[in-house]
């Protein structure tokens, strides 16, 4: 399980629809405090409130006794595609309507209560959010000139964050070396600057984001940790010439060529978006 990318850490936070108390302990036992933060929702409005509240990497609804508030939780995983949502059941024959309905709703995966119980963290984890966005961009360093064994360790840190923020000194931490030489040494070799690498992993993060319908351009500036949502505004200018409402039209890709073709000089007009 991809839960340590090049050594480094990476810390999810899960959501999960959980009215029954032996889900609840199970999940506490699975999602310990020390290797991420585990929000347990009692209530439909609970779970669709934590979307908005902070970046999820994935969802796991009980759907042992459904009602209402489960269909409720279920509907979010159609507004929030970028975070794999998985169904709790006991596999019963009666579970199979409720499966089927989770199916429909683009759910990434089952846990099987009583079965995936300790193994809880190597179904989820996989296909969290943090760790598909850090794997998805992991080749992308050498088209920014990122190359040295330290630059591509520096590139790994930041984009096993998923777009949240970061600092530098924190990075430098976590790979032993000052703040100083990090920061020279990854800009040699005509690599961009580290801050502006760090605001375009952020700004890519924001774009796929915005594909979600269930979020805003508010929603995206909260949950990403920009200050309010002029700043993220004014990065996106920065990073990729565009606005934050052009963003869910962008793909990463595009985002990343036109960067290592020097627009980070923001003297470069930014990438078409998609038809």
């Amino acid at each position: 399980m991809p839960e340590r990318l090049l050594g480094l850490p990476i810390v999810p936070t899960v959501v999960a629809y959980a009215p029954r108390e032996r889900m609840r302990d199970l999940l506490k036992k699975g999602f310990p405090r020390r290797k991420g933060r585990l929000v347990i929702a009692r209530s439909a409005s609970d779970f669709a409130a934590a979307f908005h509240e902070d970046l999820i990497d994935a969802a796991i609804v009980d759907i042992a006794a459904p009602t209402d508030e489960t269909w409720d939780a279920v509907g979010r995983a159609l507004e929030f595609p970028s975070v794999p949502f998985f169904a709790w059941a006991a596999m019963r024959v009666a579970d199979g309507p409720a499966l089927a309905r989770c199916a429909r709703a683009d759910f990434a995966d089952t846990i099987h209560e009583g079965v995936d119980d300790v193994a809880l963290r190597d179904v989820v984890l996989p296909q969290s959010f943090s760790v598909r966005f850090a794997l998805a961009l992991k080749d992308a360093a050498a088209l920014l000139g990122i190359r040295g064994a330290l630059q591509e360790k520096a590139w790994t840190a930041i984009t096993t964050q998923g777009g949240r923020p970061v600092r530098t000194s924190r990075i430098a931490e976590e790979l032993n070396v000052t703040r100083e030489h990090l920061s020279r040494t990854f800009s040699q070799a005509g690599a961009p600057n580290l801050k502006r690498v760090i605001d375009l992993v952020r700004v890519i993060a924001a774009a796929e984001l915005s594909k979600n319908p269930g979020y805003d351009v508010a929603d995206v500036a909260r949950v990403l940790g920009f200050a309010s949502a002029s700043h993220l505004s004014g990065t996106a200018h920065r990073i990729a010439d565009t606005k934050p409402s052009s963003l869910a039209r962008l793909r990463a890709a595009d985002l990343i060529a036109w960067f290592a073709q020097g627009g980070r000089a923001r003297s470069r007009k930014a990438p078409a978006p998609d038809a």
